[in-house]
């Protein structure tokens, strides 16, 4: 046995070495041992059993009985939150280190049990299978938004989220990584210091606005499960509060980064877009970028780390990290533009802007979600079911209010943008065209067009599903076909116009569109 072991974990190891060959007399089947730097994770063909190591590393600190207890039961009290029917419980071993059991008596120690799922559906793997569709992802974005609305929201005196904290763990990772003798370009560096600086006003705002909350804080790709088809989140931190009691949106950067170091930046906008659509925090997003940024240099420290320690080899096809947050710093100096859509309803407007999006890597406002959010009514919510007028002309001019806000918020920070609305009148696009002269800005127009015939089929098949945020029927489109203002010439020039009867090339729009100078 390795002397360096601290006599307590050797001990516990006797522990674990006699509760698996408990499990396997019980099972009648082999039991698996994973072991990570804080803990011990037993794997029975049902159940996982995981024992906290009684060790310290200054993070942690499991060396009482007592401890060790407490934070199962937070792991088990916490992950119940995102992933209810994988946590079975804290279960006590009891009995003695070289004869153990689970179960009744006089605890010893104490086991997290959750149950087990195949290696292969975890998101880590079904990403580089193929087997990994985005309407999954756009469904755990709705379930992690409300997740976030419901959560316990910090203080807003507390030191959790606040400028000092929200910044601190990006500067600690390249200093961290420097000291190990990773080479972080100076640009990098450059840019984390800037936006530490540059972002206290923005992080403040947020802690005092609610959005630090008591999140998950361990959002990568790993730590995400298909169960019965649906993507479920566990393993959150629950040893460090001050890990998880963050920004929502660092909860959310964590997986857009590991989708988009994995090489998968449109899944990273699919979900990105699905997040804001559900929770309308786009008052979240000029934070976004820094915590990518930072989510990344963990990645790429925990990666050398555990290199340095001869630890198990990486995954196949592991991103380098490093290169991923050079990056996304990089792309902050992109030109952020403003794309405006134009269309009868049915005429595609919202399929290809979602398409483009996650080409071009843009923000998306759409005003027939946004338009509910001001009455407080869900996406698919029908406003006559709820006795709500969201279609006077005083809910129209707060829409397209609240649609110049969000817009205005994300160009600022530097991302491009679509409002994804049908611009049917030249007064509402000029005002769009004025934001982005005001910002210096490109400014783009995307006409979509399609037959009158197939905009009824595809109103009505839209209104009969009753699953888009869109309530406009075959009556709302005969009224748009009597009453709208084409583009006048000088709206032509900034249009690009897209035939949506047949599939449209996303690849070539996205490029026409971030070719476009002022």
């Amino acid at each position: 046995m390795n002397s360096n072991i601290p006599p307590a974990v050797a001990a516990d190891r006797t522990l674990v070495t006699a509760l698996r060959e408990h499990l396997q007399a019980d099972t009648g089947q082999p039991v698996a041992l994973v072991e990570t730097h804080i803990s011990w994770v037993l794997l029975t063909p049902a159940l996982a059993y995981k024992l906290k190591k009684p060790i310290t590393l200054g993070f942690v600190d499991f060396r009482t009985l007592a401890a060790r207890r407490h934070f199962c039961e937070e792991e088990v009290r916490l992950n119940r939150r995102l992933a209810p029917s994988l946590y079975v419980g804290v279960v006590p071993v009891c009995g003695t280190t070289h004869r153990p059991r689970l179960g009744e008596g006089e605890p010893i120690d104490f086991a997290v049990c959750m149950r087990r799922f195949p290696e292969e559906a975890l998101l880590s793997r079904l990403l580089p299978a193929g087997r990994l569709q985005a309407g999954q992802l756009e469904q755990f974005a709705q379930r992690l938004a409300l997740f976030h609305d419901e959560a316990q929201v910090a203080a807003p005196e507390s030191s959790f989220g606040g400028p000092d904290q929200a910044g601190r763990p990006g500067v600690d990772a390249l200093a961290r990584l420097r000291a190990i003798g990773a080479r972080c370009p100076s640009d990098l560096q450059g840019w984390v210091f800037e936006q530490r600086r540059a972002l206290r006003t923005a992080w403040l705002a947020r802690q005092r606005n609610g959005a630090v909350r008591e999140c998950h804080g361990d959002l990568h790709l790993a730590n995400l499960v298909a169960v019965d088809g649906r993507l479920t989140a566990f393993d959150c931190l629950e040893f460090e509060p001050a890990l998880r009691w963050i920004d929502v949106m660092s909860d959310v950067a964590f997986l857009t980064m590991d989708l988009k170091a994995h090489g998968r930046s449109d899944l990273a906008f699919r979900f990105l877009d699905a997040y804001l659509q559900h929770s309308g925090d786009y008052a979240g997003v000029p934070v976004l970028r820094f915590y990518e940024v930072y989510r990344a240099l963990v990645r790429a420290l925990v990666c050398r780390l555990r290199a340095r320690a001869g630890g198990d080899a990486p995954p196949p096809g592991e991103p380098d990290y490093l290169g991923c947050a050079a990056g996304l710093a990089r792309d902050a100096q992109r030109t952020p533009r403003l794309m405006i859509t134009h269309g009868l309803s049915g005429s595609g407007k919202s399929t290809t802007a979602a398409a483009l999006l996650a080409a071009a890597g843009a923000i998306r406002v759409r005003s027939d979600v946004e338009r509910k959010r001001l009455f407080g009514l869900g996406i698919r919510q029908r406003s006559a079911e709820h006795h709500a007028e969201i279609y006077t002309q005083d809910a129209t001019r707060r829409t397209f209010a609240r649609l110049a806000e969000c817009a205005r918020t994300a160009l600022q920070a530097g991302w491009p943008v679509i409002v994804d609305a049908a611009f049917l009148r030249r007064d509402e696009r000029l005002a769009f065209r004025a934001l982005a002269a005001e910002l210096c800005v490109p400014f783009s127009i995307l006409h979509c067009r399609a037959a009158e015939a197939q905009l009824r089929r595809r109103v009505s098949a839209r209104d009969a599903e009753g699953s888009d945020a869109s309530e406009a029927t075959e009556a709302v489109l005969e009224r748009q076909l009597a009453t709208h203002e084409p583009l006048g010439q000088d709206e032509c020039a900034l249009a690009l116009e897209v035939a949506t009867d047949m599939p449209v090339d996303i690849a070539s729009l996205c490029a026409r569109w971030l070719a476009r100078a002022r």
